[in-house]
């Protein structure tokens, strides 16, 4: 490793950094992250913080699960990789497609596979659902339906049913025959409409609508996140997602659960889908299956998907797609690792707990300041925080502002996230008591500093 000199001097150089544009990585230099303990980041100044994002939404274990880097370490001299392309397998991954398998049964999926993160996910369950139904004898569905505010990847495929303009703009066309819903989000929508469940309701009628106009026999699936996550922590009445799932199953149309951030316990449950208890057809999860220690996604089908490939009688199921690192045997002992520690401490109860002493707490701080517009969350380790100029005209705080906000947060002792005009935040699962409350002491002091 180079010196800190050289690392300094060598920032932003020649490295372009996702989500964010080229020149202001120049002007103002990227922290530089040298060193993690529990659920602690250090930068190469000494600076010490509670990570407050979870590196990004996915590192729920903490910085120091030594199970999960010891199997890492292992398989690394065992066999550090060989194809899982139809033909040849390898140990860990039978191992952890059953590991994944058993963990999401409740959730009715029984088969798995392995990408190597969230997009890739997205993209192999929007080509699967395609497939299956021209498996099925109908060709014609191959449109997919969304929500707007809703984050599925960068991929042409994902960025295409994402609900951000951000992510869609400068890439555009994408592909054709994406259309989008309004989101479940009462304090910005097109209804002016306050009440969650009535918002449900409408929205409810407007994929009704929207299916009608676009025909139902042209739509391949429905995705969604049970929380929507990247566009604001939008957390949908409790009615929501079974309406999207009655609507899908009147009209032949697939429901994909996008679990990427929810799943493994975020949300209290081990997935989201569960929360709001619905059995999706196909569900899409990376980030939190290995804690974000090695990069692997799944994409995982229940039995009504899994039955029309596996009986097939065209001759046509072949799955002609997969990445080189799918199953990868490394990544595969991250998973199965990651999956026993995760449920050996029951992540889930301590992510519900921490989650509404979060939520309670951010909440009294809006008490306290006018910039903050709305908070939402309340259900796990994720919340937002929506920030205003105007309270009352509900005018977007500009980003000047929500730098600063960020800047002073980090330096009183939390690293959050900025999402837009939202502050962010998604802790690792294993966090404690006291650790929140140095999150809410430093968004106090970053909020003072605006």
């Amino acid at each position: 490793m180079k010196d800190d000199n050289f690392l300094k001097e060598n920032n932003a150089r020649h490295l372009w950094h996702p989500m964010g544009a080229p020149a202001d990585s120049h002007g103002t230099p990227p922290k530089i992250i040298k060193g993690a303990e529990g659920v602690k980041i250090t930068d190469i100044d000494g600076h010490s913080t509670v990570d407050a994002v979870g590196g990004l939404w996915c590192v729920n274990l903490g910085y120091s699960n030594n199970v999960v880097k010891e199997a890492i370490a292992k398989q690394l001299y065992d066999l550090p990789y060989y194809s899982a392309f139809a033909g040849t397998s390898n140990p860990p991954a039978i191992e952890a497609s059953y590991a994944v398998r058993e963990f999401f049964d409740a959730d009715g999926m029984t088969r798995v596979f392995f990408t190597s993160g969230g997009s890739d996910s997205v993209d192999t369950a929007l080509r699967l659902s395609r497939q299956y139904h021209r498996l099925r004898g109908e060709p014609t569905r191959t449109k997919f339906l969304s929500l707007k505010k809703g984050y599925h990847g960068t991929h042409f495929g994902g960025a295409s049913v994402n609900g951000n303009n951000r992510f869609r703009i400068n890439y555009e066309p994408l592909l054709p025959g994406c259309f989008h819903l309004p989101a479940p989000y009462p304090y910005r929508n097109p209804f002016n409409e306050a009440d969650p469940a009535q918002l449900a309701q409408n929205i409810a009628a407007a994929m009704e609508d929207e299916i009608a106009f676009q025909g139902a026999n042209t739509i391949a699936a429905f995705i969604m996140e049970p929380i929507q996550g990247a566009g604001g922590v939008i957390v949908p009445d409790a009615s929501f997602m079974r309406l999207m799932r009655e609507i899908c199953d009147r009209h032949g149309i697939l429901m994909i659960s996008d679990e990427v951030i929810t799943g493994f316990g975020r949300t209290g449950d081990w997935s989201g889908a569960r929360h709001w208890g619905v059995q999706p057809d196909m569900m899409t999860v990376a980030k939190g299956i290995t804690s974000g220690y090695f990069p692997v996604g799944a994409c995982m089908v229940g039995d009504k998907v899994a039955d029309v490939f596996e009986n097939d009688q065209t001759g046509e199921a072949g799955i002609f797609h997969g990445y080189t690192y799918s199953a990868h045997p490394v990544g595969s002992a991250a998973v199965v690792a990651c999956l026993a520690e995760t449920q050996r401490l029951d992540t889930k109860a301590n992510a519900a707990a921490r989650g509404t002493q979060l939520y309670d707490g951010v909440r009294k701080l809006a008490e306290k300041h006018d910039i903050i517009g709305d908070v939402r969350g309340g259900h796990g380790l994720m919340t937002g925080i929506e920030l205003v100029s105007d309270k009352a005209a509900k005018t977007p705080m500009d980003m000047a502002t929500m730098k600063k906000v960020h800047e002073a947060t980090y330096q009183a002792g939390a690293m959050v996230r900025l999402g837009a005009h939202n502050v962010l935040m998604s802790p690792p699962l294993t966090i404690s008591e006291a650790e929140v409350n140095t999150i809410l002491s430093a968004l106090d002091a970053g909020f003072s500093a605006a």
